[in-house]
């Protein structure tokens, strides 16, 4: 990298680069001196058509990212936060976290119908096990499908009939000014969000300090301790992103409260706890939050995180 320049890299979706243009329009705000450069760059989830390996392999969307780093042709990678496995690449280190979009889910529905306003036996498409997970929880009547692509993919196929509803992030659908889209923000207690959702990541490489001087700008404090937490939490689990593991940590009169879940793929049955701690000891309330929930049941939720759904 020059004195000057800063190349950016990642992945082609389009939202991924709506994400990374508003990343750099922020940087770019505090270093007009720098020229921000971005790169795009082919993961093997995106090239993938095969579900079961978005299921199994963690970093499906950022290891290339993460390799370009390492041989030094990008300095900074974008990465929805939710896609980054739980341990951070040796050489490599989170350099910021950015403040969290909505975090929740967005119910999308063809005709306009709610969650619990659609016909018992509609289709509802997601590519998420988490999500395939908590709509037959909640609504075991209904049929869930697997709906993969882009965002602008999956709500082609739902205006084509091939679903009648959608489950997606409403993070995704409001950078990419599709918000109006929305039917319904799925309440918490229905469906709580994957770990990290609606947060975006600087990964950088380790002992680079002029960006970590750079990126520290684009830092948020209130997230980077809800996401700590949270990876915690699905860590000590022993999952992945691709697991039926939901987790939201919230701050709340200078204390940080944690609830996490692990639901059966096929809907049928669910557990939650709730655990609240220091901000500054995020790290170690998700792991007490874990180890509560093995300690409940941890037979059951070890199979259901290797079920093959």
């Amino acid at each position: 990298m020059s004195d000057k320049k800063i190349i950016v890299g990642a992945r082609k979706s389009q939202l991924s680069l709506t994400q990374t243009q508003h990343v750099i329009s922020i940087l770019e705000k505090f270093f007009p001196e720098h020229a921000f450069a971005l790169k795009t760059i082919s993961t093997a989830g995106d090239r993938s058509m095969d579900p079961a390996a978005l299921f199994s392999h963690q970093g499906i969307f950022v290891k290339e990212i993460e390799e370009a780093l390492l041989r030094g042709e990008i300095d900074l990678g974008v990465h929805s936060l939710k896609d980054m496995p739980c341990d951070i690449r040796p050489g490599l280190t989170l350099g910021a976290v950015g403040e969290r979009e909505d975090s929740r889910d967005a119910f999308v529905s063809r005709d306009g119908a709610g969650f619990h306003g659609l016909k018992a036996g509609s289709c509802v498409g997601t590519s998420s096990v988490r999500r395939r997970a908590q709509v037959l929880l909640a609504r075991p009547d209904l049929k869930v499908v697997e709906l993969r692509g882009n965002v602008d993919t999956r709500l082609r196929k739902l205006q084509s009939g091939e679903v009648d509803a959608l489950v997606i992030a409403c993070a995704g659908m409001v950078r990419l000014g599709q918000e109006k889209l929305i039917t319904e923000r799925m309440p918490l207690d229905i469906m709580l969000p994957a770990p990290c959702q609606g947060a975006l990541a600087l990964e950088i490489r380790e002992g680079d300090s002029r960006l970590e001087a750079v990126v520290r700008k684009f830092d948020h404090a209130p997230t980077r301790a809800a996401i700590t937490a949270e990876r915690s939490f699905l860590k000590n689990l022993g999952g992945g992103c691709s697991l039926p593991v939901g987790a939201l940590a919230e701050i709340a009169d200078g204390t940080l409260q944690l609830t996490g879940q692990v639901v059966e793929p096929d809907g049928k049955k669910m557990i939650r706890r709730v655990a609240a701690g220091a901000i500054h000891d995020a790290e170690s309330l998700g792991q007490r939050l874990a180890i509560e929930l093995l300690d409940s049941d941890g037979a059951w939720i070890r199979a259901a995180l290797k079920s093959p759904y």
